[in-house]
């Protein structure tokens, strides 16, 4: 299929342009028109780029990509190896944000929902990209970790003694989602399940009765990528490769 034609389908079903981002959503960078084979990856890093690139991707499609607000815009480094890399190939770079965390289907938080039993109540935080709802099965603690561990691969951090008896009622938002805790605890959870945790967090976790389970920013995030390349390929006829790499955060 055309370059154009899978940007605009993926722009249309992810309604990028109904967000305010960090980023551009769709075509970062330029390359062949004809799309035959579709690289995914969450993180545009060099390892992904090489490992799609002797694949022989014609598209890599992530969650984090470049030229985020606020950063330095020169080419250089880092940024103009990887650059590079997509160039010298004549491989497009495609990258989606907020949507690809909030699509009802795709979506990393809807993704974290099937795969962990999570039953979606309600939304909230920016844009509505947090969600909130119950556990399919309460469980304590323990239970909950290994059931984390399990579905995701990475020991999660967790923070909080929580209330007694099982825990039910869950929050949860896939990366870096800190600032969403005080809003999780207002709605009465009994734990609050995200990529990363910051230093003020462990304090109102202690001392709230809510648990804040930090299970990795890249954990969280490796689902949505992957069931939008699979209904791509599925919808269009394409070849797909998830690409994964170690990410200890």
């Amino acid at each position: 299929m055309q370059l154009k034609e899978l940007s605009d389908y993926i722009g249309s079903e992810l309604a990028i342009s109904r967000f305010r981002d960090y980023c551009p959503n769709g075509v970062q960078v330029e390359g062949r028109s004809d799309v035959l084979r579709i690289a995914t990856g969450v993180t545009a890093s060099q390892a992904v780029l090489d490992a799609a690139a002797a694949w022989g991707a014609d598209a890599i499609l992530v969650h984090h990509g470049y030229f985020w607000r606020g950063e330095d815009a020169a080419i250089t480094g880092v940024k103009k190896r990887r650059i590079a890399r997509l160039l010298e190939r004549d491989i497009s770079l495609l990258a989606y944000h907020l949507p690809l965390d909030a699509h009802p289907l795709w979506g990393n938080n809807a993704q974290l929902a099937s795969r962990l039993g999570l039953v979606e109540s309600g939304r909230f935080g920016e844009q509505d990209i947090a969600c909130y709802g119950t556990l399919a099965c309460p469980m304590d603690l323990a239970e909950f970790s290994r059931l984390v561990v399990e579905v995701l691969d990475f020991e999660p951090l967790l923070v909080g003694e929580g209330k007694s008896g099982k825990l039910s009622r869950i929050a949860w938002c896939s990366g870096a989602a800190q600032g969403y805790f005080e809003q999780a605890i207002a709605l009465g959870v009994d734990v609050f399940l995200t990529g990363e945790i910051s230093e003020n967090n462990v304090h109102v976790a202690r001392e709230c009765g809510v648990i804040y389970a930090a299970a990795g920013h890249h954990a969280t995030e490796r689902y949505g990528v992957q069931a939008l390349g699979a209904h791509l390929a599925e919808k269009f006829g394409l070849e797909h490769r998830f690409f994964d790499e170690e990410v200890p955060v």
